[in-house]
């Protein structure tokens, strides 16, 4: 479970809620079927109309993303997968390392050492994993553009939902009382247009883009690492060539770990 997507995502009615409290708004005040109705079902009509179905099925997919934690390998640990593997070819030979093949869960680190294993070109197995990466992210991308579209036309159907309102109110120019009421209401459609739109759909599709930012850098890890074993690099080169891609301090913490636990 993704902690961060449930934690923002109460606070964010928390903090809707509490500040319509301190402002003297009833929360009953939401309670404007009209306004729901224009804005889930407006954003949901305008999404379906602007993507393919094919990208649409995808939805509840993204949703799990979203609140799934990423399972992705712990980078030390992927370095030092790379530095035995490096170690093993270097003594045994690239071959040595069909075995480890099995034992990869990963289906991109598997495909790209075993293309390495094959004795593919360095080149050729670049070309394809890179390949493959573009692909992940160009599918990523067009899954978060969803949400990012919805989040750009709540906001609009809030607007929408206003000006209904306000027609509605002009109906009621001789009891003020009704005109309050009903100028109030049509003011809850943009409310929970800029809502939906800024807090949930924006955020979520940048979420979504973060998370296929830390998936392809991951990879990119291990394109450089099945490389870097593939022209016979030195453990020790390949541990500081993928330290890079660490931040600042997990990256001279890990590198002077590597340098006591080599010395010992």
């Amino acid at each position: 479970m993704d902690k961060t997507s449930i934690i923002g995502i109460i606070l964010a009615f928390l903090a809707v809620g509490v500040g319509m409290v301190f402002k003297g708004v009833p929360l009953i005040a939401l309670a404007n079927p009209a306004a729901f109705l224009i804005i889930i079902a407006g954003t949901i009509a305008a999404v379906t109309i602007a993507f393919p179905t094919n990208e649409l099925k995808k939805v509840p997919k993204l949703f799990g993303i979203l609140f799934k934690e990423q399972k992705l390998l712990k980078p030390t640990d992927l370095i030092r997968m790379f530095s035995e593997w490096a170690q093993l070819a270097r003594k045994e030979g690239l071959l040595a390392l069909e075995a480890k093949t099995g034992e990869v869960d990963d289906p991109f680190l598997r495909n790209g050492l075993s293309l390495a294993v094959d004795g593919q070109s360095a080149e050729y197995i670049r070309d394809v994993l890179s390949e493959e990466i573009e692909a992940m992210e160009e599918r990523h991308l067009s899954g978060a553009g969803i949400f990012t579209q919805a989040g750009t036309y709540a906001p609009t159907l809030g607007v929408l939902g206003a000006v209904l309102g306000l027609i509605a109110a002009l109906t009621h120019m001789n009891d003020q009382e009704e005109l309050g009421r009903a100028i109030s209401a049509a003011f809850v459609a943009t409310l929970l247009g800029i809502f939906t739109g800024y807090v949930l759909w924006h955020p979520f599709a940048n979420k979504l883009k973060r998370k296929s930012q830390q998936e392809a850098k991951q990879k990119q890890m291990m394109v450089e690492g099945i490389l870097s074993i593939l022209e016979g690099e030195a453990p020790r080169v390949i541990e500081q060539k993928l330290a890079s891609y660490l931040p600042a301090g997990e990256r001279r913490k890990f590198l002077e770990e590597s340098v006591v636990t080599q010395n010992e």
